[in-house]
């Protein structure tokens, strides 16, 4: 049977009615971004009368050591990005693959530990890394970043480990190669789609994340991005031409990343390329 007309083309209104009201707010963002001198939010027939030009965002970049803690950001983002796929994906990999006792006990308590507020282990984190000497370093906020993330990324990629055929591994043994043979040359090529998609949501979470870095950086020379825009918020509270640029600039990284990791997005098929018997 059939589906109506009028149903088809009530779904394409209803579906275009939710992406303009999700891609409005963003577009009113960017083009607020342009006004130069606005102390005022722009109403929405005058946004569009502005003519685009980059002055805001040249007077951000060069603006209360913005440049600075945008690059900041980005290095602890990179480092902690590529730390949690790396643990995470060996952890998994250990889950789905090797048998010990009371494997599937430790699995489910560290899944229990994900029930746990992030907001509730600020203190707990601060004071070891105080004990360890790592307050105010990068090392000590990376590597909170990747062990907060290691469960959570662990569980996705442990279920899609456990679905490669481990017919894939002769190969390796015929080779005489190992268990690292076998996870590098097997397993992260063919979980490139869950990994491309983990990348997605590690960096996110990790360049917008504002509170750990808050409690754990103390130099101004080491703040990350999400303080700075922050403080800016601050000190240009009516400028809302500056504030917008800045959230825009902050916002480009998560785009670009999304733009280079979406093909890698999860999908059946992952195996395709694998060797088949």
């Amino acid at each position: 049977m059939h589906t109506p007309i009028y149903v088809k083309a009530l779904v394409y209104v209803l579906l275009f009615a939710g992406a303009a009201a999700f891609v409005f707010p963003l577009v009113y963002m960017v083009w607020t971004s342009f006004f130069t001198a606005t102390f005022s939010l722009p109403r929405p027939d005058e946004v569009f009368a502005v003519t685009p030009n980059l002055k805001n965002y040249a007077i951000v970049w060069s603006k209360n050591n913005f440049s600075r803690y945008f690059l900041n950001s980005a290095f602890v983002t990179a480092v902690s990005m590529a730390g949690a796929l790396f643990v995470s994906s060996l952890c998994a990999y250990a889950f789905a693959r090797f048998p010990f006792p009371g494997k599937e006990a430790l699995f489910r308590l560290f899944l229990l530990s994900m029930m746990i507020p992030a907001v509730i282990n600020i203190i707990p984190q601060f004071i070891t890394l105080q004990g360890l000497g790592l307050v105010n370093t990068y090392a000590g906020l990376t590597m909170v970043y990747i062990a907060t993330g290691v469960v959570g990324n662990m569980f996705f990629l442990r279920g899609f480990f456990e679905n490669i055929p481990k017919e894939l591994e002769e190969s390796v043994l015929i080779d005489g190669g190992g268990s690292w043979r076998i996870y590098w040359n097997i397993y992260l090529p063919q979980s490139l789609p869950a990994m491309g998609t983990l990348a997605i949501f590690i960096f996110q979470g990790t360049w917008e994340e504002y509170f750990l870095a808050l409690t754990v950086i103390k130099s101004e020379s080491l703040r990350t991005l999400p303080i700075a825009i922050m403080m800016f918020n601050d000190k240009y509270a009516t400028n809302y031409g500056q504030i917008f640029a800045a959230s825009t600039i902050a916002l480009l990284p998560v785009i670009a990343i999304y733009m280079a990791f979406q093909k890698r997005f999860v999908q059946s098929g992952f195996n395709e390329g694998g060797i088949k018997g």
